[in-house]
């Protein structure tokens, strides 16, 4: 576990040596544990592992890219304070217990272990927005063209209905480094559950690691059918509002149902393939 303090300093704790162990089937830098360690709540363990295995997910679906983009997560009784991944690690090195908790209001970059421009973002979006707790945000190809159209997403599939009227979309101003940006940022978020970053990728916000990550996943097949639909040059049908509407509702009512039984399943598959994540 690591907690930065301040810029360019950082408290380590039992960081896992890369050469302790034989490899492992995706994770061959970290170091198993033996359960919770000392001075972590329950709570904020559960969100480790929950993070963890967001970042494992993302990695799995080919969304990560090397070292770069984050995900994030709010620590539980600790509203300012949130955790990411060390700037050097890769997707499938992520684990509980090597996710460094920083403080939102501080002034970070890679000398204090943490990426700059992923620090910027998920803080600032984790401060303009008490509602959520989780964030995912990637660059890839598919939601890199779909957020260089200026139509945007359109409603001509049952996965982008999901964002009807619950998409923000922010102009491109460079790599997201400055601290200046955060208050547009969160000004063109709004209270929606995602948003384009025009010419940049997209972002999705939930109130858990699972909300993030089926928001992004039905965010990035939206936009892998909208661009597949628009490569054929034929006439697309958009969807009604008021079907839209009706899909929404049906969407909010489907996920706090039948839907809840899907990120289980997800941990099911990550503990198959490697359980290390939980470490």
């Amino acid at each position: 576990m690591t907690t930065v303090l301040a810029r360019g300093t950082a408290r380590l704790g039992a960081v896992p040596s890369p050469d302790a162990k034989e490899a492992q089937p995706v994770n061959i830098h970290t170091t198993a544990a033996t359960g919770q360690p000392q001075g972590i709540s329950p709570d904020e363990w559960q969100a480790r592992v929950d993070l963890a295995a967001l970042y494992r997910l993302v990695a799995h679906h080919g969304w990560d890219d090397v070292i770069f983009n984050h995900c994030s997560m709010r620590v539980p009784g600790e509203d300012r304070k949130f955790l990411m991944k060390r700037h050097e690690l890769l997707w499938t090195e992520v684990t509980a217990s090597n996710l460094v908790k920083v403080d939102m209001d501080a002034d970070l970059d890679e000398s204090a272990g943490v990426n700059r421009p992923g620090f910027t973002l998920h803080g600032g979006v984790l401060r303009g927005r008490p509602d959520v707790n989780s964030a995912v945000h990637v660059h890839t190809r598919t939601g890199m063209a779909i957020a260089g159209l200026k139509s945007g997403l359109r409603m001509i599939s049952q996965e982008s209905t999901r964002f009807y009227g619950r998409l923000g979309y922010h102009p491109y101003e460079g790599i997201t480094e400055d601290f200046g940006e955060r208050e547009r940022l969160i000004a063109h978020l709004g209270k929606n559950r995602a948003m384009i970053m025009r010419n940049h990728g997209v972002l999705t916000v939930g109130k858990t690691a699972a909300e993030a990550f089926g928001l992004m996943k039905h965010l990035l097949e939206a936009a892998e059918i909208q661009l597949a639909m628009e490569a054929t040059g034929g006439e697309m049908i958009e969807i009604p509002p008021d079907i839209c509407k009706k899909t929404v509702a049906q969407y909010e009512k489907h996920d706090s149902g039948r839907g809840s039984a899907e990120w289980p399943a997800y941990l099911r598959m990550l503990d198959r393939i490697d359980p290390s994540y939980r470490t």
